[in-house]
């Protein structure tokens, strides 16, 4: 059989390459097969919609999230992790890298502006919104997150295909992780469910997974999750930001663990791939998981970057923090139960145990209690950093 190209087909049907990929990442040329990187379309093969009707199907957002997820798949050369966007022939795709690479880079204001460019596109926003709601965590903006987070909400309530609802939980799943209310992610993540994401997008669940077992401080769990996810990823001599997340997330678990030597084995590895090209935001993310020990490399491989990671580390620190504060003070009532609430509200105003067991018509020992429930599910320690969250009721 005569096959022709994407480009070849796009000339023969009078539309754009880009719709020519769509059809294929929905599957809607008969015939049509992957051979490497490219496609492969029957010669005699018609324009999708029958030619009396003189037009392309509609592509469904489901098919396009599709065609730009593995599009956005290909890995930066490790020698000039640039270079990946001379690749990007779809102006699409190569926004994508342009977020990954500024937010890789800690220019989160660069990548939100980038991020903004893809309004109108949903399949593009979509596949970007997770770097995006990170930028935002780490610059302070909230009113940015709480935009991307109602996005994500309405794309869920859409219901406009299983893959698009999993991908907007899965962004959302990542900044409810990032806040330190594991409780709040998507069931299906949990139970490590991913039927419904597209393939490439399964290793970020699988990372947001471990995340979620070391909430939970269940470092067998996480390593494990985060190593099988790992043996999966064939990246060649490039980098991926899964890649490279999911390397420091088997460092952390092996911390937690006391496997030291394997936990500098994986951080060295991230390291060598990262730092030279000024890839710095995984480390400072990890910094506080991994104890120490990038510091350590980081002085002694890479001294010409510890200035610009610590400076970056003191700028989003206290962001992170009012991220949180600011996270727990809107969704109480979804993180802690009514009474717990109750409980918590009080505390947080400094009213003594007795007063508030009186109150509640209980004993100063269940409230004891509750408290060290409600210090586990806010991830703070005493009553005096219940006290700065302000709480209300």
């Amino acid at each position: 059989m005569e096959y022709i190209s994407a480009a070849e087909a796009a000339e023969k049907w009078g539309v754009s390459q880009r719709q020519v990929q769509r059809l294929l990442a929905g599957g809607k040329i008969p015939g049509a097969r992957k051979h490497g990187r490219d496609w492969l379309i029957p010669a005699r093969a018609e324009k999708p919609g029958g030619p009396r009707r003189g037009k392309t199907a509609r592509i469904s957002l489901a098919s396009d999230l599709d065609y730009i997820i593995a599009a956005a798949d290909l890995p930066m050369p490790q020698n000039n992790p640039d270079a990946v966007l001379d690749t990007a022939k779809d102006e699409r795709i190569r926004l994508q890298y342009e977020i990954e690479l500024a937010y890789l880079r800690g220019d989160f204001e660069s990548a939100i502006c980038l991020f903004q460019k893809t309004g109108g596109d949903d399949a593009a926003k979509l596949r970007a919104c997770s770097t995006a709601l990170a930028a935002a965590m780490s610059t302070g903006n909230n009113p940015l997150y709480k935009e991307i987070e109602t996005y994500l909400k309405s794309m869920v309530r859409a219901d406009m295909g299983a893959n698009v609802t999993a991908v907007a939980e899965l962004s959302l799943d990542t900044a409810y992780i990032s806040a330190f209310a594991p409780d709040l992610a998507s069931d299906w993540l949990k139970n490590g469910d991913f039927t419904a994401l597209p393939p490439q997008a399964k290793p970020v669940a699988a990372f947001q997974r471990a995340r979620y077992y070391q909430c939970a401080i269940k470092f067998e769990r996480m390593l494990d999750v985060a190593q099988t996810a790992l043996s999966f990823i064939d990246t060649g001599t490039g980098i991926t930001i899964r890649d490279i997340y999911l390397r420091l997330t088997c460092a952390a678990a092996c911390c937690g663990l006391g496997r030291i030597d394997e936990a500098r084995r994986y951080v060295s590895d991230a390291a060598n791939a990262c730092l030279p090209h000024g890839f710095i935001t995984p480390f400072v993310e990890s910094m506080i998981s991994l104890g120490g020990l990038f510091e350590q490399h980081l002085e002694r491989d890479f001294p010409e970057r510890y200035d610009a990671v610590m400076r970056q580390f003191e700028r989003v620190g206290p962001n992170w923090l009012m991220f949180h504060n600011q996270f727990t003070k809107d969704n109480l009532k979804l993180i802690l139960t009514v009474r717990e609430s109750q409980i918590a509200v009080l505390a947080g105003r400094r009213v003594p145990y007795k007063q508030i067991a009186k109150q509640l018509n209980t004993s100063a020992g269940s409230i004891k209690n509750t408290m060290q429930i409600i210090y586990e599910k806010l991830h703070i320690n005493n009553r005096e950093d219940l006290y700065k969250l302000h709480l209300e009721p």
